[in-house]
């Protein structure tokens, strides 16, 4: 039987500097959840129902100890899940796109100034929390950043993701640099 298993797409790289960590965090099954016009409130009774979480808002993050679903744009989720989502019945489209994303795990205090070089958002604990997470731009990669308790998860189609992880192992680097001269 073929195995369907995610592979990493950056076998195990991993970059230190300026007191942060890059690393691909390890693939897993991921779904994406799109509720079908009028269907909200069904589907976040079913994934309570079956997973403990709700449908999330813009910029939030549920979580309990088995999954999480994180929003992921106007009537989109994205559920980190070992099994398929059930009980959605005919209320939502649920697709596994577990082959579509490599997911890049930046930890250390520096991780904002790193990222602040590429992203056009503000991501200081102020204004981006824990769990925050926000679909926008890593220069010119389509991302998904979610804050973590130390640091970031940054998400990008595998097709970027050795683009991405070059650009922000380059920018950890330079950060160093500039710090052991000043």
């Amino acid at each position: 039987m073929t195995d369907l298993t995610p592979n990493s797409v950056l076998g195990g790289a991993r970059h230190d500097a300026h007191g942060s960590v890059l690393s691909e965090a390890t693939p897993s099954a991921l779904f994406l959840i799109q509720p079908f016009p009028g269907q909200a409130a069904r589907v976040t009774d079913a994934l309570i129902s079956a997973y403990g979480v709700p449908f999330p808002g813009p910029g939030e993050t549920a979580r309990t100890a088995q999954v999480e679903i994180r929003w992921a744009g106007r009537a989109q989720a994205l559920l980190f899940a070992t099994n398929a989502p059930g009980g959605l019945g005919d209320a939502a489209a649920a697709t596994d796109v577990s082959d579509v994303y490599a997911r890049l795990l930046l930890t250390g205090a520096a991780g904002a100034d790193i990222l602040a070089r590429f992203v056009p958002i503000d991501l200081s604990p102020s204004a981006f929390p824990s769990g925050a997470t926000a679909k926008t731009l890593l220069n010119h990669i389509p991302a998904h950043v979610t804050s973590l308790a130390d640091g970031f998860e940054i998400m990008v189609m595998r097709s970027f993701a050795h683009t991405a992880f070059h650009e922000i192992a380059e920018a950890m680097t330079r950060l160093e640099a500039r710090s052991a001269i000043a």
